[in-house]
């Protein structure tokens, strides 16, 4: 196994458990500030940087996904433990650093023997030790060193006291490997064939009675150091260690089983809020310069397909790119600091249970949450989920949360039913199509996890164990570093395919491109701009493709008009209103649009029939479809990122939509079997 040559520099990877200080350790000897996380699977990237220059190490440094052995059971310790034996740009590494809680030895001892056994130059780290110093007790380094033959240091990583030590013996270590003959790493799988696990951890029972020793060499404190080491070893007590009286206080609340629910519902209420409402202006801000900077290129140059594939096709594309932005940053701002303070593990062992009936466990509750916002980031969310069957599953099905991007459909249709002086009832009823959409996607949730080896490829039913962390104070630089690159990873992964995504849909509703006639007296240059186009989209791809499905629009009492805004809206839901501006020309000013379209929409009549078009049995319908259909190109790119292929999103679409046509067939035709028109 060998390095990158183009490197020409020793590779120090660090491993360790989650939660076992392995990041910390990483900011310190890099000087980034990459997030710390206080629960497994919230790391699937790695991260690779430069040992700072104050130190005069010259070593490419890997921080890995938490593992807390080398035989791996998700997809971020794979990452982790391919990345040992063979980096796929950086190779094998030259010396390994592991980290282990001082607290948890029975439990972080495994990793560490796992990895001298394998052949690998290993530097066990201590951290945690101004924990296990508050209880009068200490690791000894020298006797775990001779334990495990490997060299051991201890840190604290708030103080950086020990590091100067440990660059010492990275140092040393380097040194020795350059004239030491190349090491044999064997899989530890071959190893476990050979050895008893068993046997592994009544080893690790041994190393444990010998190393912890008392701080200070007296009867009381003896005393209470064996106390504290009974406390430490006894298989009865939470994750085999105490936690500390502050933490032990809250979780007294936080874990209540009526308390800490009521507490994590308002925090999640709290945390949808901040998503929907304060990202707004933001969204509403970014919107607008997209919106004047498309009417300044139409203002400013010639009409012509080059014009409108600049304004309506590259800069709306944008646009629909940066608008998610705010709501992204907002998620992973707020998740970040639930992460950091240790009550987002809390969260997720609360609602374990009631997710568990439907095949997905607490990890899966922020991703669906955030679905109400939007898609987008609640799909990204998602990858904090270790077992890759329940994270494709998470993400199947959050396109069923009523995301935000409904709601300018929901008013539209909301305002055709409700009559004015009794708008109050629009509350009511947008508060029944969210629950209605709540309860909805639990029911196909739970059918489609009947069917779920068939759609997913199945790693076996995963456990939901997790390690509650004590509270802390959230570091902000790291939170907002982690926010930062979140976000640019949205923009550089997905950005390209919604643009293209939005590029195509352009092409279908602008060509084949006829010279629009329209009567301009008396007309504003909006007006006339709104006529034209919806002159070309009349005689477009995209009508042509939705007078293709009118077949399937009669059935649910509709025409191909609107089949076209349905097309229309797949660049976003949002346009599906916009999208029926056009089609029915209405060219009012912004603050009248929707009283003007109302009133057309009250007039239409289906050509064929002379029926009327919208009814309440159709208006109803189209509501339903909302709620099942995939209507966001948006959604299907960062699906296909997300889940590495096309198969999901495909069927998503598919699935969706005609669960959303089904579905909007019985609800008209049910309603006008009562007698509802």
């Amino acid at each position: 196994m060998k390095i990158d040559t183009a490197l020409q520099v020793p590779l120090i990877t660090l491993v360790g458990p989650p939660n076992s200080g392995k990041t910390t350790l990483f900011n310190l000897l890099s000087g980034k500030n990459y997030k710390t996380v206080n629960y497994p699977g919230s790391t699937v990237e790695y991260y690779t940087s430069r040992i700072l220059p104050k130190y005069n190490i010259q070593a490419e440094l890997l921080d890995s996904p938490g593992i807390v052995s080398l035989l791996p059971e998700s997809i971020d310790e794979k990452v982790a433990v391919d990345s040992l034996y063979s980096h796929p740009t950086l190779g094998a590494p030259d010396l390994v650093i592991t980290t282990i809680d001082s607290c948890q030895l029975s439990r972080h001892l495994l990793l560490p023997i796992q990895l001298v056994s394998s052949g690998f130059n290993v530097i066990i780290v201590l951290t945690m030790t101004d924990i296990l110093a508050k209880r009068d007790l200490k690791v000894s380094e020298n006797r775990l060193s001779k334990s495990l033959n490997c060299d051991v240091v201890a840190i604290n990583g708030r103080t950086k006291q020990g590091v100067d030590n440990l660059i010492k013996l990275i140092n040393s270590n380097l040194e020795r490997i350059k004239t030491a003959e190349k090491k044999n790493i064997l899989p530890h799988s071959l190893i476990e064939n050979k050895t008893n696990l068993l046997d592994t951890f009544k080893e690790i029972e041994e190393i444990v009675n010998d190393v912890y020793e008392p701080i200070k060499v007296d009867k009381i404190n003896l005393k209470t150091a064996n106390n504290e080491l009974k406390v430490l070893q006894d298989g009865s007590a939470s994750n085999g260690f105490t936690p500390d009286e502050i933490t032990i206080k809250i979780d007294r609340v936080l874990l209540h089983r009526f308390w800490g629910f009521l507490v994590f519902l308002l925090v999640m209420g709290l945390t949808f809020t901040s998503i929907f409402w304060i990202a707004q202006p933001l969204m509403n801000f970014v919107d607008e310069l997209f919106t004047n900077l498309n009417s300044l290129v139409l203002e400013n140059f010639e009409p012509g397909w080059l014009t409108f594939l600049i304004s309506d096709g590259i800069i709306s594309g944008t646009g629909s790119v940066l608008v998610f932005v705010p709501q992204i940053l907002i998620l992973f701002l707020i998740l970040g600091l639930l992460e950091d303070s240790g009550y987002l593990a809390r969260g997720a062992m609360l609602i374990d249970k009631p997710l568990s009936k439907i095949g997905l466990n607490g990890r899966s509750f922020v991703p669906m949450l955030s679905g109400f916002a939007c898609a987008i980031p609640a799909m990204i969310a998602a990858r904090t989920i270790p077992n890759r069957k329940e994270r494709l599953f998470t993400i199947f099905i959050i396109p069923l949360m009523s995301c935000s991007a409904r709601l300018p459909v929901y008013a539209l249709l909301i305002a055709y039913l409700i009559p004015k002086d009794n708008a109050w009832l629009g509350g009511f009823l947008l508060g029944g199509i969210y629950f209605l959409s709540t309860i909805s996607s639990i029911v196909v949730a739970w059918i489609i996890n009947k069917f779920s080896k068939r759609i997913f490829s199945d790693e076996g039913s995963s456990s939901f164990i997790l390690e509650l962390p004590s509270y802390k104070i959230p570091k902000i630089n790291a939170v907002i570093n982690h926010t930062y690159n979140s976000s640019k990873q949205y923009i550089l992964r997905a950005g390209p395919m919604i643009l293209g995504f939005s590029l195509v849909l352009w092409f279908l509703t602008f060509f084949p491109n006829i010279n629009p006639q329209v009567e301009k007296e008396g007309l504003t240059t909006e007006q006339i701009q709104n006529l034209e186009r919806a002159e070309r989209l009349e005689h477009s791809f995209a009508s042509d493709l939705g007078k293709i499905i009118q077949p399937f629009m009669t059935p649910i009492g509709m025409d191909w008009r609107i089949g076209v805004s349905l097309i229309s809206a797949f660049a976003a839901r949002e346009v599906f209103v916009s999208s029926l501006a056009l089609t029915f020309k209405v060219t009012s000013e912004d603050d009248e649009e929707q009283s003007t379209l109302l009133n057309s929409l009250t007039t239409a009549k289906i050509g064929a029939t002379g029926e009327k078009l919208f009814t309440v049995a159709t208006s109803i319908g189209l509501i339903v479809f909302f709620i099942f259909a995939l209507q966001c190109l948006s959604t299907v790119a960062v699906s296909r990122k997300e889940t590495g292929g096309w198969k999901i999103p495909i069927l998503q679409v598919f699935i969706f939509t005609g669960l959303a046509y089904f579905m909007t067939f019985l609800t008209v035709n049910g309603l006008r079997f009562f007698g509802v028109q």
